[in-house]
């Protein structure tokens, strides 16, 4: 279904002039209400938790993760994998975030809160899943926020190898339409492992320059 645009936040986010220079973190507290975490992403910011504060960060890197849309790297390998794979889209948000916060995952920090939030912005229709299946069972896959021609992407995992993998080239195949020169494909940090598949990093600057042109792009076909 189209987005539906929640009630306003109630909070204000500090104006990009007074943010950090040396620091992602930009804020701490408000609330992850759908319109706060909406009206994050469209300034360039998201929340991720902050450990001992008992609110939410708000974070904008120095050096965002980027990927572009004609940058993804494809190796022989994993053109081969993507074959054992079927991609779906939308059909299994919840478990798909379940399966990004698997507490047993290193490095997790999808808590109940955060999962929560995002599903209810799933329910509004500003968070999407990208899955890959095999043999009808749900093997790997990414969620994010997508707003025009902005998407986010938040976590993936995988069950199988390549499975996340296949979900972002099928990902990167659906935002592949006429507007693709300025959509922007936000993966926050550059891991290793995101590197090898062709992120790169952006300066703090030039993402918030990119930012609104995205914003004002129509969504992908499947979420208009």
């Amino acid at each position: 279904m189209p987005p539906v645009e929640p009630p306003r936040t109630a909070w204000s986010f500090p104006p990009v002039e007074s943010w950090p220079d040396d620091d992602d973190l930009v804020a701490i507290g408000a609330d992850l209400a759908p319109g706060t975490i909406l009206d994050a992403y469209r300034r360039g910011l998201f929340p991720m938790p902050f450990e001992g504060a008992g609110a939410p960060g708000w974070w904008s890197p120095l050096e965002r993760g980027v990927l572009g849309l004609d940058a993804l790297r494809v190796t022989r390998s994993l053109r081969t994998s993507l074959k054992r794979f079927e991609i779906r889209v939308d059909t299994a948000l919840a478990e798909v975030i379940a399966g990004c916060a698997d507490p047993g995952r290193p490095g997790g920090w999808i808590d109940d809160d955060v999962r929560a939030a995002y599903l209810r912005l799933g329910q509004l229709g500003w968070v999407h899943s990208v899955e890959a299946w095999r043999d009808d069972e749900l093997v790997g896959g990414l969620y994010g926020v997508a707003i025009g021609g902005l998407f986010a992407g938040e976590s993936m995992f995988h069950r199988e190898r390549d499975a996340s993998k296949a979900a972002l080239v099928g990902l990167v195949e659906l935002l592949r339409d006429e507007h693709a020169d300025h959509r922007v494909l936000d993966t926050q940090w550059v891991t290793d492992h995101l590197a090898t598949l062709g992120v790169r990093e952006v300066p703090r600057e030039d993402y918030l320059e990119r930012l609104p042109r995205a914003l004002d792009l129509p969504l992908p076909a499947p979420w208009r």
